[in-house]
């Protein structure tokens, strides 16, 4: 089995974080308004101040399916793109779906969280078809509006060309708001990224398992003020963790992040100066 898959079971789902090898962005628009001298201390910079990050997609096996949540890193970016982003495909999706003994076409369910090309670019093949053909692609109503209307300081991180194969081949399911896809599985907004961002709650037998997208992309950005330079709406992102952290931290939830480098499965722990932290979850 790869050595990037980590496994969980929560109730009777099997949960498999896989990987889609790493890559490298601005330290300083990771971390937003946060001083270096603090996020530092959590993560190294290189010489070009980009820190480390991981694409973790999400295997989460329920009721005799297989359900994904993200697809990949877009693969067709060419050499000036590989090199910006410090790309390394240590490992891909593909293996770690291989090592599991499953193939694109076992995929019954792809849920993209949101659309940017980190998250949603292995929607497609390099040949542009569906790279997961058997399975419906679950994206919030807001978020598929918003790729087809981008601006000035969204427009880089959406491309049509995994966008609009999906949309042509009437593969989309569009779901507006909070939505329950199979018995304990549902979809929840977590707006400010940007606004049509949804995370994935998994609740069975007294389990809570939380995919949080981009509200959280690593441990290091629990603190409460720890909000990228990235996001679209930052004090929307404040009140969307407010709202919800709370909850998850009673619920004793499991936290998966979408970009931690090193840790698939996490907890969240009262920080004294208030908000909250997250450290590596006990197996």
């Amino acid at each position: 089995m790869s050595t990037w898959i980590q496994s969980r079971q929560i109730g009777p789902a099997t949960v498999h974080s896989l990987t889609d090898g790493q890559f490298r962005l601005d330290g300083g628009a990771m971390f937003g308004s946060v001083p270096r001298a603090l996020w530092e201390r959590a993560t190294t910079p290189d010489e070009l101040n980009r820190i480390r990050l991981r694409i973790n997609p999400l295997l989460i096996q329920l009721g005799g399916e297989n359900i994904l949540v993200e697809t990949g890193m877009w693969d067709q970016g060419g050499e000036k793109f590989e090199a910006m982003y410090a790309l390394d495909r240590d490992e891909t999706v593909f293996r770690g779906l291989d090592a599991l003994g499953l193939s694109p076409d076992d995929i019954h369910l792809v849920i993209n969280t949101h659309l940017h090309f980190d998250h949603a670019g292995r929607n497609v093949t390099t040949l542009g078809d569906p790279t997961f053909p058997n399975a419906r692609y679950v994206v919030q109503k807001q978020e598929l509006h918003d790729a087809r209307h981008t601006h000035e300081r969204s427009r880089a991180s959406y491309l049509p060309a995994y966008i609009d194969p999906i949309e042509h081949a009437g593969l989309f399911e569009v779901v507006d708001g909070e939505h329950e896809l199979r018995p304990g599985l549902s979809v929840l907004p977590l707006p400010g990224h940007n606004l049509g961002q949804q995370g994935v709650v998994l609740r069975h037998d007294g389990q809570t398992l939380v995919y949080v997208a981009d509200l959280i992309p690593t441990l290091a950005h629990a603190p409460t003020a720890y909000i990228m330079g990235y996001d679209l709406y930052p004090v929307t992102t404040l009140e969307t963790r407010k709202r919800h952290l709370g909850q998850w931290f009673e619920e004793g939830a499991v936290i998966c992040t979408p970009h931690d480098p090193d840790t698939a499965f996490a907890q969240l722990h009262p920080n004294p100066k208030g908000g909250f932290t997250l450290s590596p979850a006990q197996p």
